[in-house]
């Protein structure tokens, strides 16, 4: 069996996948304009997904199994791998622990004003008068319930915070003491201290925060953005933030990135920004690369029990 790799895997990765597989033929690229060589012979294909388009999916005519080391799908030609009826795993849920810290980071960035004190710092200015705030007793509320959203959440209750999620169906999740269905989102935010969008990439979530929505916010209250810049109407909020709802909006991902230099979210004294970085990790490709030795050898015994199968029908 033929394995291709567009995904530029060091050489202590990609000697754990040999060792491991010794009878697997393994095909390691640095991308995918080189792992095209080899696309036809390749029964199975390890990316990151955002290399591979229709015209690869058809050079591939022995395709049977698509492995995406990354959470993300927004470019997969999902209709031409649906037509081919062809298997896709993903790496959904390995960024639970760097973004749920990244979140919880930036929440007492906020509370403990940390970005007056740095201003105080550089000044040399010995000021205690900024009002510090605690997490405890605040309500926590993740639109997304899934793996991200429920380490946040679990992280949530070690603070022993009030958590609240959303998803479509308002369907129990772990480590929420409440769910409720998308529609039940602006009720939500009237209650919540700090939201946090975990939302995926898609039709049904574009500017899924609205100024409706900013402007239920309590004037006190953080929002965080770390899934995709589409579920936030961008003006929309830069209307709220100047009204004063929310109170600070910490930014990791835009609509348009890099976000431009020309963007007032930059200079804007209410948020903070960066550049698509919550889910970055040192283990990030060690977590990603077992998650796919596991799901190979269910793949070679037979066994149809994949970790993360992706419905190429809804893309996640």
């Amino acid at each position: 069996m033929i394995v291709v790799s567009s995904a530029g895997l060091s050489s202590e990765r990609t000697k754990e996948l040999e060792e491991e597989f010794p009878e697997v033929d393994f095909r390691f690229h640095p991308s995918m304009k080189e792992a095209e060589q080899d696309l036809p012979e390749a029964e199975v294909l390890l990316t990151f997904g955002e290399d591979v388009d229709e015209e690869h999916i058809t050079m591939a005519a022995s395709l049977k199994w698509i492995n995406i080391i990354s959470a993300g799908m927004d470019k997969m030609p999902f209709q031409s791998i649906k037509e081919r009826d062809i298997l896709v795993t993903n790496a959904r849920g390995i960024h639970g622990n760097p973004m749920a810290e990244y979140t919880f980071h930036m929440m007492l960035h906020v509370s403990r004003q940390m970005p007056v004190l740095m201003k105080q710092q550089d000044n040399a200015a010995w000021d205690r008068s900024p009002v510090m705030t605690e997490l405890r007793g605040k309500t926590l509320l993740t639109a997304g319930t899934g793996a991200i959203a429920s380490e946040t959440a679990r992280l949530g209750k070690a603070f022993h915070m009030r958590t609240i999620g959303i998803n479509r169906t308002g369907s129990p999740a772990p480590h929420f003491d409440e769910t409720a269905a998308a529609g039940g989102l602006e009720e939500a935010c009237r209650e919540a201290d700090f939201i946090v969008s975990v939302l995926p990439k898609m039709p049904e979530t574009d500017h899924f925060f609205t100024d409706r929505i900013f402007q239920s916010m309590k004037p006190t209250a953080v929002f965080i953005n770390i899934g995709r810049g589409n579920a936030v109407d961008e003006k929309a909020l830069l209307n709220a933030l100047e009204q004063g709802r929310p109170a600070h909006a910490v930014l990791d991902v835009f609509q348009e990135e890099p976000l431009p230099a020309s963007s007032p979210f930059w200079e804007h004294p209410h948020v903070t920004v960066t550049p698509h970085l919550s889910g970055i990790s040192p283990e990030y490709l060690p977590r990603a690369c077992r998650m796919f030795a596991d799901n190979l050898t269910k793949y070679l015994s037979g066994s149809t029990s994949f970790i993360n199968p992706v419905d190429p029908e809804k893309g996640y």
